[in-house]
C-alpha cells in the first residue's frame, strides 16, 4: 500500500501523497512567497501524489479538494498554526544518541503514566527532561504518554486529536517530542505512546472531506466509528497501520497503547488490531528490537493478546480493569456504577490470581454475563493500576486516592500493585500521594462544542453516580487546578510514601519470587470476615508470603505455610513508614496465629 504524508526525494525537492479516493481533482497549495498550486495525479485508486521543488523544512501547504475546499494534509506531521491552520513540512533529521539502545523488556516494565500539558509548569515534553532523572531513581523504565496527536486548542487530554501522524504545537512538536524520547533512553527508560484508533476529535476534524474515514454502521460513546470493515476500509486501514509505525520508527517509540479498543470495529475476515500486531513485529525484525503493542480494554476478552495462530489478536498486553475496580472498592468502600460489581476480597484475590474478575458470570452493572477466563494467559500480559487518568479524571472532583484514603490505605494500595505478579502502572504524582486533583479539560474554540462538553460531562457524573456541580472542562483554572506538585514529594509524608515505592519497585527488581510473573508459582487465598488477603509467590531459590489487610481494624487470622525460614522484610505499620507500629513477629512458624494492624500490608522472605 502506498503511504500518505510527504517525503523527501532530494535538495529542496519532496513528493506529497494524499488518499482522496471520492475526489475528481486534487491539488497541492504550497504557501510560499511565490504561491503555487500543483494539481496532483492519481498514482493508484484513490492516491494522488505530486513532487514540488524549491521547498524546505517550514514550508506552509494545504490541499485544494475538486476546486473548491481547501484542507490541512491528513497525514500532517506538524499544524504550528492548530487544528484549522495550515500544514508544514518538517524536518525528520535528528541527532538521536540512543544508538546502542535495547529497549526494555516488558516483563520488565514499570510504567509511569503522563499528561504532557499538566506535569510540568511548562506543559512541554522539553520541561519533563530535567525529570527523568528522579522518575529513573524511583526505579520507573517506561513512560507512558497521554496521547500527543494535534487537537484543538491547547488544553486537552489527547483523546480528541484530528491529525494522527502531527505532534500538538503546545506540546513542543515533533522535535520536542524527539528529544524527549531520546533523554528518556539515556535514562534506560522506554517509552509507551497512548494512541486513539477508534474515533476522530470533534473540532478541526476534516479527513472525511479526503475520504469515508467514518462509518454510521457503528456508534461509539464518542460519535461515529472509524471504517476499518466497510466500503474504502483498505485506505482507513492503511491510513492507521502506517501510523502506528511512523511514531514507532520514527519517534523511536518502544511501544504502543491503543484506546478504548472496544470502540474498535471491524467484522472483517482479518481485524484491525491483528493486521496491526502483525506488521509491528515485522518492523520490530526489520529494527532489531522488540516493540510492542498494548491496548485498553474493557471486554475482559483473552482474545486480544492470544497468539494470532489460535485466533487472538496477538497484541502484547492489555489493561486490567478488573484489577483496579477490585482493590478500589475494598479500599474505599464505593459501590456506584460499575463499582457494584465488586467489593469483596474473594474479587481482588481472583484477580491477583487470574487477572479478569469477570470471565463469564453474571455482571450486575451490565446486566448480562461478561467476559471470559484469563487464567491461562501470562502474568506479565496484564497492566493494572490502583489510579490512572481515566479511574481519577471521570470522578466529579477529579479526586485522587489521596482524598478518598488514608496514608495507610496508600500504602496498602502501593503494595498491592508493586507486587503483584502484573506489570504496574503509576499515574503521575502517585508515588508521593499527589493531591492536585485531575480533571477532564477542552479548549474548544466553537461555543456550541464547548455547551455540549460540558453537558455531556454532567449527565456522565450523574450517571455514575456522583452528586455535586460538575466543574467548567473549558476554563483554565481546571487545567491550572489539575498540574501537578512536583515539589510536594520532597515534604512530610510525601518524601515518606516516595520512599516507600521506591523501596518496593526496588524489592520487585531484584527479589527473584517478585520479579519472576508466573502464575503458576503463586497461591493467594483470603478471609472474607477479616477482609485480609494472602500471596504466596515461589521462584527456583527464594519465595515470599505477604499478607493485605483491608480491614479499618486489626484482624486476626491463622496462617499456615511451608517449614521455612520466614523472615519479615517489610511492613507497613512499622514505624519508618510512618505507620502507627506492628504487632507482626520478625519471624514465621510454619503454623500460627497473626495480628494485622489495620489497612496494612506485611511481606516475608524465605
Amino acid at each position: 500500500m502506498v503511504s500518505a504524508g510527504v517525503r523527501v526525494l532530494g535538495k529542496e525537492t519532496y513528493q506529497f501523497t494524499v488518499w482522496a479516493p471520492l475526489l475528481d481533482r486534487v491539488a497541492l497549495k504550497i504557501l510560499s512567497s511565490e504561491e503555487q498550486l500543483l494539481p496532483m495525479k492519481q498514482i493508484e485508486p484513490g492516491y494522488w501524489q505530486v513532487s514540488a521543488t524549491n521547498i524546505t523544512p517550514g514550508t506552509r501547504y494545504i490541499y485544494q479538494l475538486d476546486g473548491r475546499l481547501e484542507r490541512p494534509d491528513p497525514a500532517s506531521q506538524f499544524q504550528p498554526e492548530g487544528v484549522r491552520g495550515a500544514s508544514e513540512v518538517v524536518d525528520r533529521a535528528f541527532a538521536w544518541h540512543d544508538r546502542d539502545w535495547a529497549g526494555v523488556a516488558l516483563e520488565d516494565f514499570i510504567i509511569y503514566e503522563v499528561h504532557v500539558g499538566t506535569f510540568t509548569p511548562e506543559g512541554t515534553f522539553d520541561a519533563i527532561i530535567p525529570r527523568l532523572v528522579r522518575l529513573q531513581e524511583l526505579g520507573i523504565t517506561a513512560l507512558e504518554l497521554m496521547p500527543v496527536a494535534q487537537f484543538s486548542g491547547d488544553r486537552n487530554w489527547g483523546y480528541d486529536g484530528v491529525y494522527p501522524y502531527a505532534v500538538q504545537n503546545s506540546y513542543g512538536g515533533p522535535q520536542g517530542l524527539k528529544r524527549l524520547v531520546d533523554a528518556c533512553h539515556q535514562q534506560g527508560i522506554a517509552v509507551v505512546l497512548d494512541v486513539v484508533y477508534n474515533h476522530l476529535g470533534p473540532e478541526g476534524n476534516y479527513l472525511t472531506d479526503f475520504a469515508p474515514y467514518l462509518t454510521s454502521k457503528y456508534s461509539c460513546l464518542w460519535g461515529e466509528a472509524l471504517n476499518f470493515d466497510g466500503a474504502y476500509s483498505d485506505g482507513v486501514r492503511n491510513f492507521f497501520i502506517e501510523n502506528a509505525l511512523y511514531w514507532l520508527e520514527t519517534f523511536h517509540i518502544d511501544a504502543l497503547r491503543l484506546d478504548a479498543i472496544q470502540g474498535i470495529y471491524d467484522l472483517g475476515a482479518k481485524h484491525f488490531l491483528a493486521e496491526l500486531a502483525e506488521r509491528v513485529e515485522i518492523l520490530s525484525q526489520q529494527m532489531g528490537r522488540k516493540l510492542y503493542v498494548t491496548a485498553e480494554s474493557d471486554l475482559n476478552d483473552t482474545r486480544v493478546i492470544r497468539p494470532r495462530a489460535v485466533g487472538g489478536y496477538g497484541l502484547d498486553a492489555q489493561w486490567c480493569d478488573d484489577f483496579h475496580h477490585a482493590l478500589h472498592t475494598l479500599l474505599t468502600g464505593e459501590s456506584q456504577d460499575y463499582y457494584q460489581d465488586f467489593g469483596h476480597c474473594k474479587d481482588l484475590e481472583k484477580s491477583l490470581r487470574e487477572g479478569f474478575v469477570y470471565s463469564g458470570q453474571y455482571a450486575p452493572a451490565r446486566k448480562r454475563s461478561h467476559g471470559n477466563s484469563s487464567i491461562a494467559e501470562p502474568a506479565h500480559q496484564f497492566i493494572v493500576c490502583a489510579q490512572n487518568h481515566d479511574q481519577v479524571g471521570n470522578r466529579l472532583f477529579g479526586d485522587r486516592l489521596p482524598q478518598l484514603v488514608s496514608f495507610e490505605g496508600l500504602k496498602l494500595a502501593a503494595g498491592t500493585v508493586l507486587l503483584s505478579p502484573y506489570l504496574p502502572l503509576l499515574f503521575m504524582g502517585e508515588e508521593y500521594g499527589e493531591k492536585s486533583p485531575f480533571f477532564y479539560f477542552i479548549s474548544h474554540s466553537d461555543p456550541n462544542l464547548v455547551r455540549a462538553v460540558k453537558t455531556a460531562k454532567e449527565d456522565e457524573f450523574k450517571a455514575a453516580g456522583f452528586a455535586g456541580d460538575a466543574y467548567d472542562p473549558a476554563a483554565v483554572e481546571t487545567f491550572a487546578k489539575s498540574k501537578v506538585d512536583w515539589d510536594a514529594q520532597y515534604e512530610g509524608k510525601h518524601a515518606v510514601l516516595w520512599q516507600f515505592y521506591q523501596h518496593l519497585i526496588r524489592l520487585r527488581r531484584t527479589h527473584p519470587a517478585l520479579k519472576k510473573l508466573d502464575k503458576t508459582c503463586l497461591q493467594v487465598s483470603s478471609n472474607e470476615a477479616e477482609k485480609l488477603i494472602f500471596l504466596h509467590r515461589t521462584s527456583a531459590a527464594r519465595q515470599v508470603f505477604y499478607l493485605l489487610n483491608f480491614n479499618d481494624r486489626p484482624a486476626t487470622s491463622d496462617v499456615a505455610l511451608p517449614p521455612a525460614a520466614w523472615q519479615k522484610i517489610l511492613d507497613t505499620a512499622d514505624l519508618c513508614w510512618n505507620g502507627p507500629g506492628s504487632s507482626l513477629p520478625e519471624t514465621l512458624q510454619p503454623f500460627q496465629t497473626l495480628t494485622l494492624a489495620p489497612i496494612s500490608f506485611a511481606l516475608y522472605e524465605a
